[in-house]
């Protein structure tokens, strides 16, 4: 018989219970996340306050910046508070809403990212349209239609999930992570079930095909530019969204699509840290690290600041 139970709460049961280790995960956790938080939300405050960066590609930046910082706000906080509070424990609620603001914010960041492709191919391979074809509506409705994905994913998701009995509550890992609570999960999968999880595969296998389809057009575009200095600049704007879209897609279908050990593994906890925390402390030095334009709005804006004091 299956030890079926309603539990009320969950353990989050992966760092050792010993005072240095500890310490060392609040150090590089809170680090991490200041870090993340610092970096993104000043590239949406650049972005905001400099006028020469209102184009679509430095909006849907912004937008990224804010998945960014959601995502990584989800989860963090909640284990840094554990230990400074000496507990594993997160309510029956508390979990669920992880799991519905992290698939919300995932989803709807790699729906952004093929937006934002797909602007890149406007601007390279159609640049006497991209004004009119990437106008500001258009944006708008690109980057809600993304946020509106991502919610209704995470709902269907979400109430699918915790629909089901567990025959335990404790969670190997640091947050309640998907995979971790389908080992716990007593029931078989059903129909709604399944049916999102279809869902899920189908329109990621879409976007992933439809992210490298713009991206070959863009190069072979650029290699008919004549000039070096257009093909850099060209290279320039394109390089950090594949950085981006690789480590995103490469550390999120290695952590969902390995096989989950049965007891709490340092493996397990590197993996999740790779697509969890990572990538928004990554994103923003990516796409700044060659971006001219972004990193003068930030000097300029950094002087104007300390002017003002």
């Amino acid at each position: 018989m299956e030890n079926r139970t309603r539990v009320s709460e969950f353990l989050l049961n992966i760092f050792p219970d010993t005072p240095e280790l500890k310490i060392l995960h609040i150090m590089v956790f809170l680090i991490l996340y200041v870090v993340a938080f610092t970096e993104n939300f000043l590239i949406i405050t650049v972005i905001i306050y400099s006028h020469q960066l209102h184009k679509p590609m430095y909006f849907f930046l912004a937008n990224l910046s804010f998945q960014d910082l959601g995502s990584i706000s989800v989860t963090v906080p909640k284990s840094v508070a554990n230990s400074l509070m000496g507990t594993q424990a997160i309510s029956y609620s508390g979990c669920s809403c992880q799991v519905f603001f992290l698939v919300f914010f995932m989803i709807s960041h790699f729906f952004l990212l093929s937006v934002m492709a797909y602007d890149r191919y406007v601007a390279i391979c159609n640049p006497l349209h991209y004004e009119s074809v990437m106008n500001k509506r258009t944006c708008i409705q690109l980057a809600t239609s993304a946020w509106i994905c991502g919610l209704f994913y995470a709902t269907l998701y979400t109430g699918n999930a915790f629909s089901v009995w567990f025959c335990s509550s404790v969670v190997n890992q640091f947050f309640c992570e998907i995979p971790q609570l389908l080992k716990i999960s007593c029931s078989e999968p059903y129909f709604p079930e399944v049916g999102v999880m279809v869902l899920g595969a189908c329109l990621g296998f879409i976007l992933f095909v439809l992210i490298p389809f713009s991206y070959i057009q863009i190069f072979r575009t650029v290699i008919r530019i004549p000039s070096t200095q257009g093909r850099q600049k060209a290279f320039s704007t394109c390089l950090p969204h594949l950085v981006v879209i690789s480590l995103f897609v490469v550390s999120g279908f290695f952590a969902y699509l390995k096989p989950t050990s049965t007891s709490a593994s340092v493996l397990d906890l590197l993996v999740s840290i790779l697509y969890c925390i990572v990538p928004p402390v990554m994103n923003p030095v990516i796409y700044s690290m060659r971006n001219k334009e972004l990193k003068m709005a930030l000097f300029k804006l950094v002087v104007n600041i300390l002017s003002k004091m």
